[in-house]
């Protein structure tokens, strides 16, 4: 005799997961754990999913804030299938029950159901269900569907446990999904605004300042030949170094060095690309333990290879360095990265002049960081720039 739909839904006694369906449910956690982006998440936790209880088809339909489903990820489906079907579901009949109702709901048979809306036009039959909210933070963002248990009529009780105990892990591996593109989102904007910081500052101004020098040209290879013909080799001299600046930032914007894990590697491209370009020649003296670095947060050691691109690109384009000296030590739990160049110096104890935001840049990066920078400079003698950012006692032991 087929048990009521609604007998089934809320057991007296869950029947307990054998040792193989813990351990297929650990293996399928540890998998969908890995994944960091969205969209192969959603997909992997469907196909895991239906064969953690032995389902035809499975589905993962994504919630958005009004309740409606936004998106709807199957497994056992062809995608030509998919297209037959037409349009995803909103949300009605079983499906709408549980996003309204946030509970599990296991069925016999999907067309005895009250709830059961029917299948559209070209949709594969379907006989048993079982749909499980996936929750993060007690919040439902979203459901699992499974149908057609293979083997047995309807799906049992332990696989209506299985499905929920998955979709708590679902609802952490969805969540670190996201978590991890709101951060890919921000590191892009974040380096989109400093690039543009960077080229209004230096490259954009010197090429207006080159025009404007230009401007009396015409005149003056009448009136003074000598002059005219000084400027235009001074214009041709600044165009070259503003050149090797944009192939610096095409350059810089290498992926290993905005999402590369090994800091000393990363520096030691840096130093290659600067001699390549022809900006400067980099001295390396890298005295610290790249496990050291190794432990450090992906964000500080993305923030110390953009500050080291930044503070070379600075000694050889304001300074007009010919020689830079890049180092890095780990000192009683401090890591120090410093730049020391033969250029022009300035006098430090001054503020920079209006619209020079690099070493403001620079400054702002080393405190978000908790470091500070400090700079020793004077007309004539170079500079060096220090950044020192503390190490915890957890990263230094990885």
């Amino acid at each position: 005799m087929q048990s009521s739909p609604e007998a089934a839904v809320a057991p007296s006694s869950p029947t307990p997961l054998t040792v193989g369906e813990l351990e297929a449910l650990v293996d399928a956690t540890r998998e969908i754990a890995s994944i960091l982006e969205l969209d192969p998440v959603l997909q992997v936790i469907v196909d895991r999913v239906r064969g953690l209880v032995g389902a035809d088809y499975a589905a993962l339909g994504i919630i958005d804030t009004g309740g409606r489903i936004s998106r709807f990820v199957t497994s056992g489906m062809s995608a030509e299938d998919r297209a037959r079907i037409g349009s995803p579901p909103s949300g009605l009949g079983l499906l709408g029950l549980i996003i309204r109702e946030g509970r599990s709901y296991r069925i016999a048979d999907i067309g005895q159901h009250p709830d059961s809306a029917g299948f559209p036009p070209h949709h594969p039959p379907m006989r048993s269900f079982l749909g499980a909210p996936v929750t993060i933070h007690g919040r439902v963002v979203g459901n699992l569907y499974l149908t057609d248990k293979l083997g047995a009529p309807e799906f049992s009780e332990a696989d209506r446990l299985l499905v929920e105990m998955f979709s708590l892990r679902a609802g952490i591996a969805i969540e670190n999904a996201r978590l991890h593109e709101q951060v890919q989102r921000l590191a892009v904007v974040e380096e989109r605004e400093r690039i543009s910081r960077d080229l209004h500052d230096g490259i954009i101004q010197a090429i207006y300042g080159v025009a404007l020098s230009l401007e009396d040209v015409p005149s003056l290879m009448a009136t003074d030949p000598t002059e005219a013909e000084v400027r235009v080799d001074r214009a041709i001299d600044s165009l070259n170094l503003a050149i090797r600046e944009i192939r610096n930032f095409i350059l810089g914007l290498r992926s290993e060095l905005l999402h590369g894990a090994d800091v000393v590697a990363g520096l030691a491209t840096l130093a290659e690309e600067f001699a390549v370009t022809g900006a400067a020649d980099v001295e390396l003296d890298l005295a610290v333990d790249p496990e050291v670095t190794a432990g450090l947060p992906m964000p500080h050691r993305v923030q110390l290879l953009q500050m080291s691109r930044e503070a070379l690109s600075n000694a050889a384009r304001h300074a007009r360095a010919s020689r830079i000296r890049l180092a890095m030590r780990d000192t009683e739990g401090v890591l120090e990265l410093s730049v020391e160049d033969d250029g022009v110096g300035f006098d430090a104890a001054e503020e920079p002049p209006a619209g020079h935001l690099g070493l403001a840049n620079l400054r702002q990066r080393a405190a978000a960081l908790g470091g500070i920078m400090s700079i020793e400079s004077s007309p004539g003698s170079g500079t060096r720039l220090s950044i020192r950012i503390p190490l915890t006692s957890e990263e230094r032991s990885e």
